[in-house]
Parts: structure tokens; sequence; C-alpha cells
């Protein structure tokens, strides 16, 4: 469920109609809604009730720092994989020890930026990083806490790209190693390992591959614990999947991942992370394009939009699927027809949707992506000098611009020349 609705045949985001936003701030933009950000967190955090549980938001999916401090003000926690997201989610407010710290490349630079401004747990994938933030613990004079990742070996049955927990992935240790592991993290003085972490992949639309990987953690808790380790947390990941197709049979709801949590898990004891991001803010986001010109092609039509796939690169990364849908609600009954709907880049991968039936469009009409809070904005870049696109944010009747559009001279003038140029 969002908060983007027809009203009276306008596109609304809550209460603002979003052709009154492009006016104020130009094409394209990213919008998103409050209410629905706050839904959605709510939706996990009901799910976990009656066990120990932070639903930590998985801050790469969209990481402005309204939306986390949006998200913190009701008691979320974050899930960083850079020294950059750790300094945004504080930045935002976040207190350390709601930070949960994940990624395979840790640095020196970021294990010391984290315990010294604070960190709930590191997640840590491998023993050279175990090393490395023992180092830097012992350097500091503290103990770090941390869980390790294991690879459950379990096939999420999602997008190649998005999948981590399979024994080819680059995440995590494999499950049938975890017992010399964790023995040798518990020999490092600068450390305690409170904990398991397990994340097997992204966009996930069903519930077995969960309750296979839980069922795992399950049996690895009790062998750890039979060989001397106190696991008291475990950390769950994220990965469940939104429709981003409305026609599409809906992903299973937080409710019935939940249910699934308290069934494999919930006989241990322990305190359970989960780490959702794009079901969070996923369909809490729109970007918003305009129509530049309708061309005729050799049997095909092309709407020629000034957005492009360096705003939002997922179509062309992954073959991803968003509905696109016109500002201005078309008539009923109008007849509808097969457009292929592309951005100006100089890239034939610049295609959102190949013969994509729409009603018929003309130039300076507005359309609204769907379901694009979710690694929009931040995967976005500057490929072909075109600027980074606003965010705004949308709160009841009110909306604020979050990230503001650079000039072409901020752009440009980032860029230093030699003296000897």
């Amino acid at each position: 469920m969002d908060h983007f609705l027809y009203r009276d045949g306008a596109l609304y985001a809550e209460d603002v109609p979003v052709a009154e936003i492009a006016s104020a701030v130009g094409t394209p933009f990213y919008v998103y809604s409050t209410a629905t950000l706050l839904r959605h967190f709510h939706l996990f955090d009901d799910a976990l009730a009656g066990m120990d549980h932070l639903v930590c938001y998985a801050m790469k999916a969209a990481s402005n720092q309204a939306i986390l401090k949006t998200l913190a003000e009701v008691g979320a926690g974050m899930d960083v994989v850079s020294q950059g997201e750790y300094l945004r989610a504080r930045a935002a407010g976040v207190a350390g020890d709601k930070i949960v710290f994940s990624g395979v490349g840790k640095t020196h630079e970021e294990i010391r930026t984290a315990l010294t401004g604070g960190v709930r747990q590191f997640n840590v994938e491998s023993e050279p990083e175990m090393d490395a933030i023992n180092e830097v613990a012992l350097e500091l004079g503290v103990v770090a806490p941390i869980t390790v990742r294991v690879n459950p070996d379990v096939d999420a049955k999602t997008h190649a790209k998005i999948a981590t927990g399979k024994s080819e992935n680059k995440f995590g240790i494999p499950i049938s190693r975890a017992s010399a592991v964790y023995a040798y993290a518990a020999s490092l003085s600068g450390l305690d390992v409170i904990g398991i972490d397990c994340h097997i992949g992204s966009q996930l639309t069903e519930l077995g591959p969960f309750r296979l990987a839980y069922q795992k953690v399950a049996e690895l808790t009790e062998m750890l614990r039979s060989e001397g380790h106190d696991i008291r947390r475990l950390d769950l990941g994220g990965g469940l999947g939104i429709p981003y197709e409305r026609s599409n049979e809906a992903p299973p709801l937080p409710s019935e991942y939940g249910q699934l949590i308290k069934e494999t898990l919930g006989h241990l004891n322990v305190e359970i992370e989960i780490e959702p991001g794009r079901l969070i803010a996923g369909n809490a986001g729109l970007m918003v394009s305009k129509v530049i010109y309708v061309k005729s092609g050799e049997g095909r039509d092309f709407l020629i939009l000034d957005g492009a796939m360096n705003d939002l690169i997922r179509p062309a990364m992954y073959e991803a699927h968003h509905d696109i849908v016109p500002v201005t609600e078309a008539e009923p009954g109008i007849e509808q027809r097969p457009y292929d709907i592309v951005g100006p880049v100089c890239e034939s991968g610049d295609t959102f949707a190949k013969q994509r039936m729409m009603p018929p469009l003309q130039a300076g009409d507005l359309v609204a992506f769907r379901s694009a809070g979710a690694y929009g904005a931040v995967m976005a870049s500057e490929y072909n000098s075109r600027p980074l696109i606003p965010e705004v944010l949308v709160h009841g009747d009110q909306f604020a611009v979050i990230r503001a559009r650079p000039s072409f001279d901020e752009m440009i003038n980032r860029d230093t020349i030699p003296s000897w140029l």
C-alpha cells in the first residue's frame, strides 16, 4: 500500500498534487510519502511484537537524512554498509548503539570511526576482517561487539545480482566453517562475539528460502551454544520483496514473515534484528518525469522523457519493471497504445520500458514511476553531465525539498584544472 492516489483525475502524494510539486521544483524529481514510510516500518515492528527485537532500516535503499530522521523518530535502528552511511545516520540523530555496520570490505578507518562514534555491532564477513576490528579495538582500548555473517547456501530465487546467500556469493563465511571461525573470534581479546548474522538476498517473493535459512541458523545457534559461545542476538538481514508489477501476485506480508521468524527461532530466547530496506522505502517513492517528445519510429512509437537511466538505473541494470502512470488520470475507456519509454542519455540501455501500454500522451505531460523509493536516488549519477535530481518529502498537505538540484555551475566547478593546463 502507498499514499499516491488519484483524486478528481489528478495524482496526489498524500494531500499534495504531484503536478504542484513538479511546477515548484521542475522535473525530473523523486517524491517520498512520510505516511507510507511510517506505515511500512510499523508493519515490521508490529510483526515482531512479543519478541525482543529491533528493526534496523537498511539505509542503502534510500539514505536522505530526512528519511532517516523520519524513521529514527519512531524507533528504527539503521543498517549501514560504509563510513558515509554511518556518518549520515549519525548526522540524522541516530544513536551509535542503534547502528549495525555491515559489508564485506570495512577499512581500518571505517572501523575506527564506528568504534569511536558508537556502534551496535559489526556484522563480520571474514577472518581478516576480524583481525582488523580486533586490532583497531585494542588500539582504542575498547571491545568491539560482533556477529559473524554465515552463508547458509540457500537459493533465494531472486535476481542473480542481488542474491547473497549461495555458496558462490562473496558474502559471509560458509556455515560449514562456523565452528572454527567462532572459536577463532573468541580467541581475540578485542572482540565480543554476541551473535549470528544471515542475509540471503533482496526482493524475495516467497517465504520458503527464509524458512530454510532460519532453520539452519537455529541449528547453528544451538551448536555454538554447546561449544560455549553466548549467542544472544540473531541478525536476520532483510530481503522481503515488493510488488513492482501491480498485476502480479503480492509477496508475503511482513506479518507472515514475522510469524515465520517466531516459528523457526522463537524458542531460542534471543534478540532478533531485521534489516528491511526495499519494503520500507520502495513503494514510498515516485520518480516524476516529463515527456519531451513523442517520436514515431519504424513500427513503434517512443515517449522520450527528461528522466534518464542516470536518474533511475534499475531498469537498465536489473531489467527491472516499474509501473509508469500519467500524473493526469486517463479518461475511463480511453484506448491505450504501446510505447517504448526512453530517456535522453546516449545509450540504447537508457530504456525504461518496451511496448508498454499507455494512454495517448504528448509533449509536456507528466508521468510517474511507481515503486521508485528504493535504489533510485541513491544509485543515481551525473552521467552525461546531468545534475542529480531533487528529492522531495511530503507530510500531509506539506512538502519540502530535501535535496536540491545542483546548478550546472555547481556541478562543473567541482572539477579542478591543473596549473599546467
